[in-house]
């Protein structure tokens, strides 16, 4: 071999470490007019490229040319290396049998070292066929080969392949011992793609062992690598979205695989990745309950692997089909058959989704009455609850409750729902993010739906009282893990909040949006929400569990809880105080809604004087939910506090609005456990309060200016607080550190502040004062907070709902970097007790937030308001506060000292107080 040769053929491994640049010198190469065996070579590289990021036609093309001049070369290890080469192509493009006659020649020609690189990508593709036993034989012929050749960069990719393959058998320890090897040798290489499919596949690791933040971030950090490279790499995406389902961001999956099958199909891209992502997009959208959607993916999916001769994948897209048409109501016969069928198939595979098929198999069977079938499917899946990744045990759980219940057995039903949630409580407790925490839930949601069944049936009201707090508002049990002192997170959030101030701002002064500013906005919030989701949780731990005898005892005589839960499309009514806990039956939880919706829109109109007609309405519509939600229970509720307890469904209801609750002293709570947390919480020592006025209010955020006054601080106008520089002021002490940075802690910052009557510091930001930073470090470990600013809730991503700031908006990201919010915060905005309901039951917004980071209370409103109506009832609350009255307590007051009109009545209605401060 001549060194013009060796010159050419290192074109062939920098494919994987410089794809562009290859790609560049082999089309030099080709201009060049070169002998055969280089302009094989060249064909080759160009074919390559193609293959994995380009035109599969292309590369067919390219790889049959350089497959004739290695013949005409009369070359027959460079024709072997070609034929391994064109027949992955073949197997992607969706010609299964010419791809594996192309190995066959390729396996004959070759010999030694050559023969062990072509019996590698025949592993390969026997992988992308599903055919893993035929892969881990090929694989074992060609590591000690290239082993022996010292050959660091093909045994490294050997090893890549044979942990991949583990991974599909669910072999975690061996794939993680060969992911281990390759990594050392690939990091003795150039080889940055290959690389960056080492990283990719430690990802898939991380989620196949169940770490699905360990596993995003990985993901995360190899799509940066490629994208550096300039090589885009579908398999990445399938991978990603898998994460996503098992995090519970099923909609954003299916919306990733749609985008990525469009841009495979706009580049003449890999058959076999598009049936793939059809697959996981089939996936996804059952898991975001869009079945007719997923019919159509899974059914096409099925037809592209069966052309293929891909059974692995085809049987898995058969069960994705078969779940699609039992969710759309077709249980049949016929289904069931399919199901089990499926299921053995997987099975034989040793694939880990079998029980899978085994539990929906049964499940059917039990909607047809078939119990002898249904125990024999069910028994196969709840083998699965005893080993495995935590979403593969609870299968297995499921399937064992649904078993004692077909039995009768409410006691095993209880127990093997009890098991299942505990799985799933340590999984949840791994997430440090509270968006996936949340969202993890809906994987347990069938548990609790069978433990409350049960429960009710042969427990009494104690009983579904227990279960109902089992699953509800989980998030809350624990505070967030905090938010790295990551540097690019905390520059990417400044660096969000400067472009969407100046996005309002051209919105506000031309009345048209800046699409340049909004898609630079998009893209910060999704490397903010990537950064975060990275974030792991604590240990597992038990937590405090429910004790429904305490709860009773700090209710004592006098307050009554009432808490609402839903079997069956049915609003069941706890109602639980002196010393015991009772039952009653309500409405329809659909028909709830639609009245809660009905009352929004009324109130969204009471806002505006001139619809005084429509107040008759808004309070007939009261009545009705009142019958709906609390029903007969409604006439035993005493004449003390009330704490309602909804479910996440029925966040949106203004409980002041119902007759029965109208005069009380009333608070609502995400769960009875939370309610007992903010009970036990003790408020900080000194009694700091901050007050806050974002701009733009219509009312001028008047109620600052007049509670700083009254709390004996002179406030400012537009220019901020007289005497408030953003560097400081002289008041002692007011060195702060930045929430969340190293050695953060409760340090008051600069500010305009005096002693007010009682002795404690008050604090008001306002004007340029009121900027995101300064306004957190005010917060941080406060007695009390007023917030008067325009907020926005966001259902598209509720983690960046915000207020606005001087300096742009504060999202709820910004508040999961305090050490500790305040004890009581008072948001006289409109839509701050605005949530998104996601997961099992649970609530993702700025007063959920609050709640896990030591706030105590809220006062928050569910609608648009009236901003000048909000400054009377704002004033009339903190002179109830400064009575020594609780938040619900100040509020019922406050209500009752507005004028009697119907602006000023529906701006009561729409403020509801959280908690228990």
């Amino acid at each position: 071999m001549t060194a013009g040769n060796d010159s050419v053929l290192e074109l062939l491994p920098m494919v994987f470490a410089a794809p562009n640049e290859a790609l560049t010198r082999a089309e030099g190469v080709l201009a060049a007019d070169p002998p055969p065996l280089h302009a094989s070579v060249a064909h080759q590289v160009i074919g390559i490229w193609q293959r994995d990021f380009g035109d599969t036609r292309l590369a067919l093309a390219h790889l049959r040319r350089a497959r004739d001049l290695a013949a005409r070369a009369d070359s027959p290890e460079r024709e072997a290396d070609v034929l391994a080469t064109l027949g992955v192509a073949l197997v992607h493009s969706g010609r299964t049998r010419e791809g594996l006659a192309a190995f066959e020649r390729g396996v004959a020609r070759g010999t030694g070292h050559t023969r062990a690189r072509v019996l590698f990508r025949r592993a390969y593709v026997w992988w992308v066929l599903g055919r893993h036993k035929e892969a881990l034989e090929d694989v074992r012929r060609a590591i000690p080969v290239l082993r022996q050749a010292d050959d660091v960069i093909w045994t490294a990719r050997a090893l890549t392949l044979r942990a991949t393959v583990h991974l599909a058998l669910g072999s975690v320890e061996r794939a993680d011992a060969d992911f281990t090897a390759a990594e050392r040798l690939w990091d003795t290489t150039g080889q940055e793609h290959d690389k960056a499919d080492a990283v990719e596949s430690r990802g898939l690791a991380a989620f196949r062992s169940g770490d699905v933040p360990a596993a995003l971030r990985l993901l995360d950090e190899a799509e940066e690598r490629y994208a550096k490279l300039g090589t885009p790499t579908f398999m990445l995406t399938i991978r990603r979205c898998e994460v996503l389902m098992a995090a519970g961001l099923a909609t954003e999956a299916l919306a990733e695989a749609d985008a990525a099958t469009a841009a495979l199909d706009g580049i003449g891209g890999q058959s076999t990745r598009r049936a793939e992502l059809l697959l996981v997009a089939a996936r996804a959208a059952r898991l975001a309950g869009e079945p007719r959607t997923s019919l159509a993916r899974a059914a096409l999916a099925v037809r592209l692997f069966a052309g293929q001769r891909r059974t692995w994948y085809e049987t898995h897209a058969r069960l994705v089909l078969i779940e699609a048409r039992a969710a759309t109501g077709r249980g049949s016969g016929r289904l069931v058959a399919d199901a089990a069928a499926v299921a053995e198939r997987l099975a034989a595979f040793g694939a880990p989704a079998a029980p899978e098929a085994s539990l929906l198999a049964g499940r059917i069977a039990l909607g047809l009455g078939w119990t002898a079938d249904a125990e024999r499917h069910l028994a196969v899946a709840a083998r699965s609850r005893h080993g495995g990744p935590p979403l593969a045990r609870m299968t297995g759980w499921a399937a064992q409750a649904l078993r004692a219940r077909a039995a009768g057995s409410a006691r095993g039903v209880l127990e093997a729902c009890r098991r299942g949630l505990d799985v799933l409580d340590d999984h949840r407790m791994t997430l440090g993010a509270s968006e996936l925490r949340a969202r993890a839930t809906a994987q347990g949601a069938e548990l609790a739906a069978l433990a409350q069944e049960a429960s009710l049936v042969s427990g009494g009201p104690r009983r579904l009282l227990v279960w109902s707090e089992r699953w509800r508002a989980t998030v809350l049990t624990a505070p967030p893990t905090r938010p790295p002192a990551d540097p690019a997170l905390l520059s990417g959030m400044t660096a969000f909040r400067e472009i969407a101030a100046r996005a309002e701002a051209a919105r506000t002064d031309g009345g048209r949006p800046v699409p340049a500013l909004e898609r630079e906005q998009r893209r910060l919030e999704r490397e903010i929400r990537s950064r975060t989701l990275h974030m792991r949780g604590g240990a597992p731990g038990d937590g405090d569990r429910f004790d429904v005898g305490r709860l009773l005892r700090r209710l004592g005589d006098g307050v009554r809880l009432v808490e609402l839960a839903m079997l069956d499309g049915r609003v069941h009514v706890l109602l639980c105080g002196q010393g015991r806990v009772r039952r009653f039956e309500a409405g329809l939880l659909a028909e709830a809604e639609r009245e809660a919706e009905h009352v929004q829109a009324g109130l969204r109109r009471l806002a505006h004087p001139g619809a005084e007609a429509r107040l008759p309405l808004v309070e007939a519509a009261g009545a009705r939910l009142q019958e709906l939600l609390l029903g007969p229970a409604a006439a035993h509720l005493g004449s003390g506090p009330v704490v309602v307890v909804p479910p996440g469904r029925l966040h949106r209801v203004p409980w002041a609005l119902l007759p029965a609750l109208r005069e009380r002293v009333l608070s609502v709570s995400p769960s009875a456990s939370s309610w007992l947390r903010a009970r036990d919480t003790a408020p900080p020592p000194g009694g700091r309060q901050v007050l806050v006025r974002g701009p733009g209010l219509a009312s001028g955020g008047a109620e600052v200016t007049e509670l700083a006054e009254r709390y004996g601080v002179r406030a400012g106008g537009a220019g901020g607080v007289p005497g408030v520089r953003d560097g400081g002021s002289g008041v002692p002490g007011a060195a702060g550190a930045v929430p969340g940075a190293p050695g953060a802690g409760v340090h008051p910052a600069p500010a305009a502040a005096s002693f007010a009557r009682d002795g404690s510091l008050t604090t008001v930001l306002e004007g340029d004062a009121a900027r995101v930073p300064r306004v957190l470090r005010e917060l941080d470990g406060a007695a009390s907070a007023h917030i008067a600013a325009h907020g926005t809730f966001r259902a598209d991503s509720p983690l960046f709902s915000s207020l606005r700031m001087a300096d742009g908006p504060l999202i709820v990201h910004d508040f999961e970097r305090l050490d500790r919010s305040p004890y009581r915060i008072i948001l006289s905005c409109c839509d701050t007790a605005r949530f998104a309901s996601v997961g099992a039951d649970e609530l993702l917004g700025l007063v959920t937030a609050l709640l896990p980071l030591g706030t105590a209370g809220v006062v928050a409103c569910s609608a648009p308001v009236n901003d000048e109506a909000v400054v009377p009832l704002m004033l009339a609350l903190h002179k109830g506060l400064d009575a020594g009255l609780s938040l619900a307590e100040a509020l019922r007051d406050a209500r009752a000292a507005l004028p009697d009109d119907a602006v000023h009545r529906a701006t009561g209605w729409a403020f509801s107080a959280f908690g228990a401060a």
